[in-house]
């Protein structure tokens, strides 16, 4: 298992630890630098420290006044870390600064060939321009839906939940414009073109010009009205060829739940198995779309059908790309898609830690470069950390997400992210895009009664492995990151970051629980 993100545990402040043994490690006390000041730290983020599963960890800190440079607190702030999802702050900030947090991406529906009357000879040609939702999570009041903890987690991390909104949003809007175009038939093909940038593998997960539902399939079991009665099953977006079946079975209130997925090779043949407990939560599960192109045109297909346009062309099968004119030029263009501006969408990729999205940035920093090969948006990244201040020496980056095994960056490096934003006329919608603890996003369980709640904006991330060995979960990283309120407009840019913990058992609670002291000691550095 390796996580860019993890959700915490619902927050308690951390029970008293015994006295530390020889054997625990050293709490930081290091200064940032040998000029730097650094604060003693609250006695409750030592006994955190001091806890069992960090007997052998690292742990790295840093809390700064952005307005006087002041280093409040500090440790290790120039040694790589593994960031997890925290390097999600250099990779949504280059994309946001280069595009514009009003950016909208609008996808373009052209008609190929002669209409005669209603009917038009020829294809019909979807641009994907990289929208990263194309509708499908946009709320009737234009803003981007996120829950607190994503589907795209649901197969890792139990409780993920879905947002109300339809997957095929979009595409059903861009059929019905195309009814009101005034074509009724079209002899001819359905194409999508996605030559706007070459799927990179190298980017995990990897995107794609043409993403609807984050290139997934939902799947919910649903405890049935009785113990040994049929799960509920339920999935969405039903597009063909792609089915999904069910052998999961309700049990007994309190008994173990427990659901598994699995594919054809082709992923369009779905199969949901195990247990779900009576009276238990809806569970979610997802599976990939192996074929986003080929998707993407059924379902539009499909949703032309069903806005009254008649296509000649067998709706499944290979998206036909060869097809495709060398540009648009006289085409005419009978449908457009507009997203929501781009901040909507690093909202949502910094509210929930959205691995797709994140990877995404890179590929459309290339793009504006005219390139359409993913990794020449790093040199876009790379020009734009250096003009915002950043070490760029000090960050180490093979993907979006923070979870390549290259990725690391230094305590300093993130601290340095966070301040340039402060000085920007996007300070305050960048600091509220981030994850607020007690209220939403990766942090809405932690510290829901607690004095911090509402006050620290921060970005969390997570890289987790099996220690087979131990028969145990190894954590490369457990990170946060992200600002103070200290009253009065004035906040402190802070991290904390602990690396070499484990966990007593393969339960991923346990990550869990970590996560959850992470987001403590922010507590209590606002708190201080």
């Amino acid at each position: 298992m390796a996580l860019a993100a993890v959700p915490a545990a619902r927050a308690t402040p951390p029970p008293p630890q015994p006295t530390p043994t020889p054997s625990t490690p050293t709490v930081p006390a290091t200064p940032a630098s040998p000029s730097a000041s650094s604060a003693p730290l609250d006695p409750r983020i030592t006994e955190i420290m001091r806890k069992p599963e960090y007997r052998n960890a690292q742990w790295g800190l840093l809390q700064t006044d952005p307005a006087t440079g002041r280093v409040v607190r500090g440790s290790f702030p120039g040694q790589f870390f593994i960031p997890g999802s925290t390097a999600k702050l250099f990779s949504v900030s280059g994309p946001w600064k280069t595009l514009g947090s009003d950016h909208r991406f609008e996808t373009p529906v052209y008609a190929v060939g002669e209409r005669r009357g209603a009917t038009l000879d020829g294809d019909l040609a979807l641009v994907a321009q990289g929208d990263l939702t194309l509708g499908g999570r946009t709320a009737p009041d234009g803003t981007v839906a996120f829950t607190s903890l994503d589907h795209t987690y649901a197969n890792d991390v139990p409780g993920a939940t879905l947002t109300p909104e339809d997957p095929l949003a979009g595409i059903d809007e861009m059929a019905r414009q195309v009814r009101r175009a005034g074509i009724t038939r079209v002899d001819g093909n359905v194409i999508v073109d996605q030559r706007l940038f070459a799927a990179d593998p190298v980017l995990v997960p990897t995107p794609t010009p043409l993403i609807i539902n984050d290139n997934l399939i939902d799947i919910t079991a649903t405890p049935g009205d009785r113990a040994d009665a049929p799960a509920r099953l339920d999935w969405r977006p039903k597009v063909a060829p792609y089915r999904v079946t069910s052998s999961v079975k309700t049990v007994a209130a309190g008994e173990q739940t427990a659901v598994t997925v699995t594919a054809s090779d082709n992923g369009t043949r779905i199969q949901l198995s195990g247990t779900v407990a009576l009276g238990s939560a809806p569970v979610v599960r997802v599976s990939p779309v192996a074929d986003p192109a080929a998707f993407g045109r059924t379902a539009l297909i499909e949703a032309l059908e069903r806005a009254g346009v008649h296509i000649s062309a067998t709706p499944t099968g290979p998206n036909p790309a060869a097809g495709l004119p060398a540009d648009y030029t006289g085409r005419a263009r009978v449908a457009l898609y507009t997203s929501p501006p781009y901040a909507q969408y690093a909202k949502l990729i910094l509210k929930v830690s959205h691995n797709l999205g994140a990877n995404l940035g890179i590929c459309l920093m290339a793009v504006t470069t005219g390139s359409h090969a993913c990794m020449d948006g790093f040199p876009v990244l790379a020009r734009f950390l250096d003009s915002a201040g950043v070490d760029r020496r000090q960050v180490q980056l093979l993907d979006g997400r923070g979870g390549n095994q290259v990725d690391r960056s230094t305590p300093q490096a993130e601290v340095q992210m966070l301040s340039y934003w402060m000085r920007t006329p996007d300070a305050r919608l960048f600091r509220e895009s981030l994850p607020v603890l007690g209220v939403d996003g990766l942090l809405a369980d932690n510290c829901r009664a607690c004095p911090a709640r509402g006050k620290v904006f921060a970005k969390t991330g997570a890289a987790v492995g099996l220690d087979a060995l131990n028969n145990r979960l190894g954590v490369g990283a457990i990170t946060i990151a992200g600002y103070l309120d200290r009253g009065g407009g004035r906040y402190d840019v802070f991290y904390a970051g602990v690396t070499g913990a484990s966990t007593p058992t393969t339960d991923p609670t346990g990550i869990l629980s970590i996560a959850n002291d992470l987001a403590m000691i922010a507590a209590y550095l606002q708190e201080g």
